[in-house]
């Protein structure tokens, strides 16, 4: 497993941007690495993700406005998000997976957006 720690998060107006950043314990380059977010009273979905070979997916509500990166160099994986609304408003996680091992949370990061 790895340990992860979230970055970024805070109270923006709608339209505006964030960019959240994650960063690993030790090398992330054979891990698929997600973003997740729970809003309360909701269960925890899929944002954004991206594969150890480096391709990425995003779920449909956030498409064209959030972009996830990864830095294996630095051990690091970023979400970029424009246009937010306040429906993003949510708790994002950080997580690293990869065969034969248990998924790796990190503490998460509240991003509010309200004018």
């Amino acid at each position: 497993q790895v340990q992860l720690v979230e970055s970024g998060g805070g109270l923006v107006r709608p339209g505006g941007s964030l960019r959240l950043s994650c960063a690993a314990a030790k090398s992330i380059s054979r891990y698929s690495m997600g973003w997740y977010r729970q809003a309360p009273g909701k269960q925890r979905d899929l944002v954004a993700q991206t594969s150890s070979d480096g391709s990425t997916g995003y779920a449909d509500s956030v498409k064209g406005r959030f972009t996830i990166s990864r830095d294996n160099a630095k051990n690091t994986v970023s979400l970029q998000m424009n246009s937010l609304k306040p429906e993003d408003t949510a708790v994002y996680y950080c997580k690293a997976n990869r065969l034969f091992e248990p998924p790796s949370w990190g503490q998460g990061t509240q991003v509010t957006v309200s004018s």
